[in-house]
């Protein structure tokens, strides 16, 4: 089966491109490798991820014509959509940068497999479109209208322009809505490599609302074989749902949503030192109020999603550290 992955030289993106070539699949992957964060994590993912099933384009999904022409090209399959300019509070300060990958670029992945006859499209959500959410755990059975920062709010618009391409053009469409993924090959704008780095060279690191937040960190294993398992699982159209009686993440046409997450919220102190332990260096700490955009709490109710394919996730907050930093340790060498 030949797929594409966008956002291939990202934490995930990288992480299931690897996977889906082990398992005999042809991978086209593309991504613009923008300078968000080091470029040379990047390519040092792609170098890691080197297979003769796998073609790489450096390519922004922004960019109209040319992923026209590459859908047209490559025929593919399926689809799982990575790429988007990601960060709650970057979005505070970038917010254009937004509009133009998550956006547009979804955009132009929706308008590829509409004319190109894709089986499915997988996509990233996120679990920040819960916002203003209190009750807990979050379900896909909830409204997720209140958004609190733009990043949040143009996953939400994902969600919705993938509905919209499911209703018109029968396009099979499924959105995950990602909790706090960690791990080895992690993004450097995450707290935990954020964290480390500061740790290992004696600076303090900052804690927002003075420590007192909940997430439920999610390890990149678990995220890749839920992803791997929900794409075999096709949407089908349901001339039974209504809107007055169904949930929110299903329709009469072919689109799903679900939560994809640990589904055990780890306190952020717990989590802290997790990784003073694994890197055996206690850290100094810089205790703040909570930041713009940020939510108290995640937490996932990921029942649909086992229900749909048996997902269970097995690495525990301990265990995924200490992966973490025996790769952090190789990669950066301590510093």
């Amino acid at each position: 089966m030949k797929y594409l992955v966008t956002g291939a030289a990202g934490f995930i993106g990288s992480a299931v491109v690897e996977r889906l070539t082990q398992m005999g699949h042809s991978v086209v992957g593309v991504d613009n490798l923008n300078d968000y964060y080091d470029v040379n994590l990047k390519l040092a993912r792609l170098e890691r991820i080197e297979h003769p099933l796998f073609v790489f384009e450096k390519m922004d999904i922004a960019d109209r014509e040319g992923m026209a022409e590459l859908f047209k090209e490559e025929q593919f399959d399926k689809v799982i959509h990575l790429a988007a300019q990601a960060g709650v509070r970057y979005s505070l300060d970038n917010p254009l940068a937004y509009a133009d990958s998550n956006l547009v670029g979804h955009l132009n992945v929706l308008e590829g497999c509409r004319h190109n006859k894709v089986k499915h499209l997988v996509y990233a959500s996120s679990s920040s479109v819960y916002g203003l959410n209190g009750k807990v755990p979050f379900s896909t059975d909830d409204s997720v209208d209140h958004p609190i920062s733009l990043y949040a709010a143009t996953k939400k618009s994902n969600e919705l322009m993938a509905h919209t391409y499911s209703h018109l053009y029968n396009v099979p469409t499924t959105g995950l809505r990602f909790f706090t993924v960690y791990g080895p090959w992690g993004r450097p704008d995450m707290a935990l490599l954020k964290f480390t780095h500061k740790i290992v060279n004696g600076e303090p690191i900052d804690i927002y609302n003075n420590g007192d937040m909940q997430r439920d960190f999610t390890y990149i294993d678990d995220i890749v074989e839920g992803i791997i398992r929900i794409q075999d699982v096709v949407p089908e159209s349901d001339p039974s749902w209504t809107v007055e009686e169904g949930s929110p993440a299903t329709s009469s046409a072919p689109y799903r949503v679900y939560n994809i997450g640990n589904g055990k919220p780890v306190k952020l102190m717990d989590y802290i030192k997790a990784l003073e332990e694994s890197l055996g260096i206690e850290a100094k700490k810089n205790f703040m109020p909570m930041q713009p955009g940020d939510v108290y709490q995640t937490y996932a109710d990921t029942i649909a999603l086992f229900e749909a394919t048996g997902y269970q996730p097995k690495v525990d907050v301990k265990q995924g550290v200490d992966e973490f930093v025996k790769w952090f340790n190789q990669f950066y060498q301590g510093k």
